[in-house]
């Protein structure tokens, strides 16, 4: 049977990479379409139509068309796995919400900002996103020293949202070293039935 899940990604996307690793930790099958963002296929009439921003991931499900990775994350979670990935209790929803606006914050405008410079070559100091990578981290390595995973003792949305720009944290130049704990739960993501690693880039320091 064709899938009726399509996702419309470029594979340097940390924003991708969640709703691509996510997907394969529910077991979902999907097609990947990419998008050639160098090409501006992302501004072109047919993407816009699907999201007005001009923004990959773009998640079709059937008639159900979705963009923005956390919001898709959500989508998903409610759909094909309830309650599994994100606690329907009230303080337990609100820490995986609080997670989730640190990755639409900190972390997209810290290690994701670092990265980007690096990776195209911009002519950006980088010197204010890796001191927010860097707090952002520092907050990480102080929570899952007391927790296994950031809302606790089983991996959630939370997680899903920030592996992917933490793990390519180095390629913006932000050295994963001084941060034991992140590193293990980085590994213990990795261990997931179902994981998918984000394409990694020849560039930065070394993780």
């Amino acid at each position: 049977m064709k899938p009726t899940l399509q996702l419309y990604r470029n594979a340097v996307s940390g924003h991708c990479h969640r709703v691509e690793l996510f997907l394969s930790l529910l077991g979902l099958p999907f097609d990947s379409i990419d998008v050639d963002l160098a090409a501006k296929a992302h501004k072109l009439p047919a993407f816009l139509a699907m999201n007005p921003l001009g923004q990959v991931p773009v998640l079709r499900d059937g008639d159900v068309t979705l963009a923005d990775s956390n919001a898709i994350l959500v989508y998903l979670e409610a759909q094909y796995a309830p309650g599994q990935w994100l606690p329907r209790d009230p303080v337990g929803a609100a820490r995986v919400q609080r997670w989730l606006s640190l990755a639409a914050g900190p972390l997209a405008f810290g290690p994701a900002a670092a990265r980007v410079v690096q990776l195209f070559k911009l002519p950006t100091d980088p010197k204010d996103a890796i001191a927010r990578a860097e707090g952002l981290l520092q907050f990480m390595e102080a929570e899952l020293g007391r927790t296994p995973f950031l809302v606790g003792e089983r991996a959630t949305l939370a997680d899903v949202a920030h592996y992917a720009y933490v793990a390519r944290a180095p390629e913006g130049l932000v050295s994963l070293q001084p941060y034991p704990a992140v590193r293990a739960w980085l590994a213990r993501i990795e261990a997931l039935p179902g994981f998918v690693p984000m394409l990694k880039l020849p560039i930065g320091l070394a993780a």
